[in-house]
Protein backbone atom coordinates (compact mmCIF):
# COMPACT_ATOMS: atom_id res chain seq x y z
CA UNK A 1 0.00 0.00 0.00
CA UNK A 2 1.08 3.59 -0.51
CA UNK A 3 1.83 5.83 2.47
CA UNK A 4 -1.63 7.41 2.06
CA UNK A 5 -3.45 4.08 2.40
CA UNK A 6 -4.07 3.18 -1.26
CA UNK A 7 -3.95 -0.51 -2.19
CA UNK A 8 -1.30 -1.52 -4.75
CA UNK A 9 -1.65 -4.67 -6.86
CA UNK A 10 0.34 -6.07 -9.78
CA UNK A 11 -1.82 -6.06 -12.94
CA UNK A 12 0.11 -8.95 -14.48
CA UNK A 13 1.43 -11.57 -12.02
CA UNK A 14 4.36 -13.71 -13.18
CA UNK A 15 3.00 -17.25 -13.76
CA UNK A 16 6.45 -18.72 -14.52
CA UNK A 17 7.52 -18.81 -10.86
CA UNK A 18 5.05 -19.93 -8.21
CA UNK A 19 5.50 -19.64 -4.45
CA UNK A 20 3.06 -21.67 -2.36
CA UNK A 21 1.00 -22.07 -5.55
CA UNK A 22 0.70 -18.32 -6.13
CA UNK A 23 2.38 -16.37 -8.96
CA UNK A 24 5.24 -14.02 -8.14
CA UNK A 25 5.65 -10.45 -9.43
CA UNK A 26 8.45 -8.94 -11.50
CA UNK A 27 9.83 -5.52 -10.56
CA UNK A 28 9.53 -4.40 -14.19
CA UNK A 29 5.71 -4.43 -14.09
CA UNK A 30 4.12 -1.17 -12.83
CA UNK A 31 1.56 -1.77 -10.07
CA UNK A 32 -1.89 -0.17 -9.98
CA UNK A 33 -2.74 1.87 -6.88
CA UNK A 34 -6.44 2.16 -6.01
CA UNK A 35 -8.15 4.17 -3.31
CA UNK A 36 -5.36 6.66 -2.60
CA UNK A 37 -6.83 9.81 -1.04
CA UNK A 38 -3.73 11.93 -1.74
CA UNK A 39 -3.55 13.35 1.77
CA UNK A 40 -2.75 16.08 2.69
CA UNK A 41 -4.08 18.32 -0.08
CA UNK A 42 -2.64 19.40 -2.58
CA UNK A 43 -0.77 16.09 -2.84
CA UNK A 44 -2.04 14.22 -5.93
CA UNK A 45 -3.34 10.69 -5.34
CA UNK A 46 -1.01 7.81 -6.18
CA UNK A 47 -2.00 6.05 -9.43
CA UNK A 48 0.86 3.62 -10.10
CA UNK A 49 3.78 2.14 -8.21
CA UNK A 50 7.09 0.95 -9.63
CA UNK A 51 9.49 -1.36 -7.83
CA UNK A 52 13.05 -0.09 -8.20
CA UNK A 53 14.81 -2.77 -6.17
CA UNK A 54 14.03 -6.48 -5.92
CA UNK A 55 15.95 -9.74 -5.90
CA UNK A 56 19.60 -9.69 -6.91
CA UNK A 57 20.32 -13.37 -7.55
CA UNK A 58 16.90 -14.90 -8.20
CA UNK A 59 15.28 -13.93 -11.50
CA UNK A 60 12.46 -15.03 -13.76
CA UNK A 61 12.67 -14.43 -17.50
CA UNK A 62 15.86 -12.48 -16.73
CA UNK A 63 14.02 -10.00 -14.47
CA UNK A 64 14.28 -9.51 -10.67
CA UNK A 65 11.31 -10.47 -8.50
CA UNK A 66 9.46 -8.32 -5.97
CA UNK A 67 10.48 -9.10 -2.39
CA UNK A 68 9.55 -7.60 0.96
CA UNK A 69 13.02 -6.06 1.38
CA UNK A 70 12.72 -4.34 -2.04
CA UNK A 71 11.86 -0.72 -2.70
CA UNK A 72 9.10 0.93 -4.72
CA UNK A 73 7.88 4.46 -5.41
CA UNK A 74 4.52 5.76 -6.57
CA UNK A 75 3.57 8.20 -9.30
CA UNK A 76 2.72 10.99 -9.41
CA UNK A 77 3.34 11.48 -5.67
CA UNK A 78 6.74 9.77 -5.37
CA UNK A 79 6.02 8.16 -1.99
CA UNK A 80 7.12 4.70 -0.89
CA UNK A 81 5.03 1.55 -1.30
CA UNK A 82 4.86 -0.49 1.89
CA UNK A 83 4.57 -4.29 1.64
CA UNK A 84 1.83 -5.37 4.05
CA UNK A 85 0.86 -8.81 2.78
CA UNK A 86 3.53 -11.16 1.44
CA UNK A 87 4.32 -14.83 1.73
CA UNK A 88 7.16 -15.55 4.13
CA UNK A 89 7.93 -19.16 3.31
CA UNK A 90 10.53 -18.44 0.64
CA UNK A 91 13.36 -15.94 0.94
CA UNK A 92 15.52 -14.77 -1.95
CA UNK A 93 18.51 -12.57 -2.55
Amino acid sequence: MCLHGGQATPPAPNPRVLVMGMPTALITTPWVVAGCPGVPPPVPPCVTGQWVMGTLRVTSMGQPLVVQSGAAVTAPGGVTLLPVSMQTRVQAM
